[in-house]
């Protein structure tokens, strides 16, 4: 295959000069000056080219992919379909199939601290967090598993159904409002104490109903003190934020690379520490691949797989960027927007603000916003009459809200649009 020096100078100056390091680039840096973000602002506009007809304030959907990543995804489309078959049975000479996907798994694992032979790629996070759930084996009848109302929907239903298919106990609990560290570490342990049978509990990363992200190492080593397995929902945490699985804890990880990677939608992965590859079985049998490789625990079907060879692109373009500086881009323009509205009167911002407890997503409630269909009469308002994309969600025991996630493209007059329409209809539901 094309190598890197040739493919860069191919489809990389599309984007890449544009990406340069002001101020934050430091390691654990957190604040710039606003000529910095400022110039950060232009650096990510032109690296991207999306349709704002609307303000698409929706990032924890789809991360779109930048100009250079766009463009490996278009060289990898048409090599994949020039050798078409004999690239997927390994006949094209010095590009063995398992061998060009393997550079995507060791980007991957570069990226989070792992071994290449603990990375599986898979369809997405959510397809990733199903084959771990599912095919979890030390679950026995009788035995509990834990979630709570912050967790992804489709999560919650993979661990019903353990209780369906493999007779566990599913216990279901609730985070109280505020979200403070305080309040999530107690509601955690109390669940654990009160379950003396749990095994397994699904911890979610960074919340895609409010963008909350709890102190998750504190959590896995909480869990582990008592037995207790963790399998880590991170489909929205690998490539917005600092991520090392050695200091995360956690055994079992799914995420996803289409969000905050901004790789070709349909591709994420699977971690599983190498000696706890056993405890999560084959996919419905797979012996495409040994017992012993992660990849049996994947579907191997035939998947884009110009998609899957994008990867190190857009994990090179983030290394660029820098994880950091990315990092603290998008909490300064969740910081403008959420400080844009904190003087309306009833309106309700559903994160305090603690340190580590938010990112890029968070969200709010409008004044007398009491459920879901008003949440969602008020998605459309804001699409109809303010030209603003925010979700209507649903799922906390406290209640809807509406998510807000600015992307690495949006612009402080975009944000400022929101403001506009988040101060014009504070009295929607009043």
């Amino acid at each position: 295959m094309t190598n890197r020096r040739e493919f860069l100078m191919q489809t990389g100056a599309i984007g890449m000069a544009a990406i340069s390091r002001p101020a934050l680039s430091q390691p654990g840096a957190a604040e710039t000056t606003s000529t910095d973000w400022a110039a950060m602002e232009r650096e990510m506009d032109a690296l991207y080219t999306v349709d704002r007809r609307i303000v698409n304030f929706d990032a924890a959907y789809y991360g779109a992919m930048t100009h250079p990543v766009e463009a490996a995804y278009r060289e990898k489309i048409a090599w994949v379909n020039r050798y078409n078959s004999t690239f997927l049975r390994d006949m094209v000479p010095g590009a063995s199939r398992d061998i060009e996907l393997g550079k995507s798994r060791d980007a991957v694992a570069k990226l989070i601290g792992a071994k290449p032979d603990e990375i599986a790629l898979a369809g997405g996070g959510t397809e990733a967090l199903y084959a771990l759930i599912a095919n979890y084996r030390p679950i026995k009848p009788g035995d509990a598993v834990i979630y709570a109302d912050v967790d992804y929907d489709e999560m919650q239903y993979a661990m019903d159904y353990l209780g369906e298919s493999r007779g566990a106990k599913v216990v279901r609990f609730s985070i109280p409002e505020p979200h403070t560290r305080a309040n999530i570490l107690a509601a955690y342990e109390k669940v654990l104490k009160d379950t003396p049978r749990a095994k397994l509990l699904l911890v979610t990363h960074v919340s895609n109903r409010n963008g909350l992200i709890p102190p998750v190492a504190k959590i896995v080593a909480m869990a582990k003190a008592r037995g207790v397995d963790v399998i880590l929902d991170s489909a929205q945490a690998v490539g917005l934020m600092p991520f090392d699985v050695t200091a995360i804890g956690a055994d079992f990880i799914g995420f996803s690379l289409h969000k905050w990677i901004g790789a070709p939608l349909g591709v994420g992965g699977i971690y599983i520490r190498k000696e706890r590859q056993a405890d999560i079985g084959r996919w419905l049998g797979n012996r495409i691949y040994a017992e012993d490789d992660i990849r049996a625990r994947i579907p191997s079907g035939t998947v884009d797989f110009a998609a899957r060879l994008t990867i190190p692109a857009a994990i090179d373009v983030l290394d660029q960027i820098g994880i950091e500086r990315k990092y603290g881009f998008l909490k300064h323009l969740r910081n403008r927007w959420a400080d844009g509205v904190r003087d309306v009167p009833g309106l309700s911002l559903m994160l305090p603000d603690e340190p580590g407890n938010y990112g890029a997503i968070s969200a709010f409630r409008l004044p007398g916003m009491k459920t879901i269909e008003q949440a969602k009469q008020a998605q459309a308002r804001f699409v109809q009459k303010h030209g603003v994309l925010v979700v209507a969600k649903a799922g906390l025991a406290a209640g809807p809200g509406l998510r807000v996630t600015p992307a690495l493209f949006n612009t402080a007059a975009e944000l400022d649009q929101l403001i506009a329409a988040i101060h014009a209809e504070k009295a929607m539901f009043a």
